[in-house]
């Protein structure tokens, strides 16, 4: 690493401390200018804060990393060409999800399991869990009159009870329902947790829960191949249920949690527009929720703005070489996101929260909401899907008011408010079907 920028910091822990310490005090209202020296802003090394450009090494939780951000690293990266490079799990998201998951395979085995979850997380494949994603919302939506909500806790119920009902048919609500959020929220905390499998370690916690998961899930196909349950979900053509959970959860939560939070400062008026156009019935229908151009902007918008995913992270397969700079084989490559999404030459003014940014189609890899490559997201029609419905019935029947304007990110893998976003629900909306008036909201 000798010709790499940077410091690895002191003998075994090299800069882990100071990297966990800045981790710690990010905000999305950070200056990401690359002229500035932050964690997640242009490269630089924690222990001496020397701005390093657009490559740096560092030596951070036992492992020799290389710090990256660029449209052209991003595609050598992200393409994985000749397969330089492999998906880099750490440790204990590894054990908790099994050698055998989606997000450790490589090659062959890795298309293979891409096509098994192609189809149902297709726009046709997702048509047959329109009604029950709309029926959610609105329920959970329904409980908020007056009383202090944590947009991100509701958001991660909603999405939750989605993506059970849709790998093992579970009710949105009862006994199994709670077990199985219980055991998901203590496999999500585990992921990032330090490798000490001792009890009462959380990684410990997780793993246990992992394995109350998988008995709920082997419970249910035993019953189904017994021939007392019959049920068209997941389970009928995915051995990957875990991993589908974990990626399909979190960013998903988080990334309509930071909408709600820039919607409540930017109107939206297409979801009012779809309810004064509408011709019969009164609820949405799949035919609208496949038709809202602009919410796709507000979408890829939130996405570039608050960058759910603030890195990847990739392991080198083999020696190579980019940007001039040599990698050696087994060395951690992480692509810096935020960077990448806050480049003013790309996006002008790049804290600004602009949907028009997305009118013109852009350079390739310079928006990686979704990822690229071939371990683009998997699972971003249904995150599109659960999105869109939420946010029509927030916007046309309720207003809101946040109680709170903290800008603090949790310092967890997934970027989400620090304060879970505090908001009071106020008065219904009893608005007139005027094409002129504003989704004020």
């Amino acid at each position: 690493m000798e010709g790499i920028p940077g410091s690895l910091g002191w003998p075994i822990v090299g800069e882990s401390f100071s990297f966990l310490s800045d981790f710690s005090k990010i905000t999305l209202s950070m200056s990401y200018d690359f002229n500035l020296s932050n964690l997640y802003g242009c490269c630089f090394s924690p222990s001496n804060k020397n701005i390093y450009g657009k490559v740096f090494k560092s030596f951070v939780r036992g492992r020799f990393t290389v710090f990256m951000t660029g449209r052209e690293a991003s595609k050598i990266l992200l393409t994985g060409k000749d397969g330089i490079v492999s998906l880099n799990l750490f440790y204990t998201g590894q054990q908790v999800l099994g050698p055998t998951t989606l997000l450790q395979t490589t090659g062959e085995a890795h298309k293979r399991l891409r096509r098994l979850i192609g189809e149902p997380l297709s726009i046709d494949g997702l048509k047959k869990y329109f009604h029950f994603i709309n029926t959610q919302a609105m329920e959970t939506l329904g409980q908020w009159q007056g009383r202090k909500v944590l947009v991100l806790e509701e958001a991660s119920t909603f999405t939750l009870k989605v993506i059970g009902h849709m790998i093992m048919s579970l009710e949105p609500s009862g006994e199994e329902q709670e077990k199985f959020r219980s055991n998901f929220k203590i496999i999500s905390s585990s992921f990032a947790s330090l490798p000490f499998k001792l009890p009462g370690t959380a990684f410990h916690h997780g793993i246990k829960a992992r394995d109350r998961m998988y008995e709920m899930l082997d419970s249910t196909i035993s019953r189904r191949r017994s021939g007392q349950e019959f049920q068209q979900d997941f389970l009928g053509s995915l051995d990957n249920i875990l991993t589908l959970l974990v990626a399909g959860h979190d960013t998903t939560t988080a990334a309509l949690t930071w909408l709600i939070k820039f919607l409540g400062e930017n109107p939206i008026e297409e979801h009012r527009q779809i309810v004064i156009n509408r011709k019969s019935g009164t609820d949405l229908t799949w035919a609208e929720v496949n038709n809202m151009p602009y919410t796709a902007k507000v979408i890829s918008e939130t996405l570039r703005r608050a960058t759910i995913l603030p890195w990847f992270s990739r392991k080198a397969s083999q020696d190579f070489e980019i940007d001039g700079y040599k990698i050696k084989k087994g060395w951690s490559v992480n692509l810096n996101v935020v960077s990448i999404h806050h480049d003013p030459e790309v996006f002008p003014d790049p804290e600004k929260f602009d949907p028009s940014r997305f009118d013109e189609t852009l350079r390739p890899f310079s928006f990686l909401g979704f990822g690229s490559g071939p371990r683009m997201c998997p699972g971003m029609n249904l995150a599109k899907l659960e999105i869109c419905v939420f946010i029509h019935h927030l916007v046309n029947r309720y207003n809101w008011r946040p109680l709170e304007k903290d800008n603090s990110v949790q310092p967890t893998l997934v970027r989400m408010p620090k304060n879970k976003y505090p908001i009071i629900k106020l008065q219904t909306n009893n608005r007139r079907k005027d094409s002129t008036e504003k989704c004020c909201i």
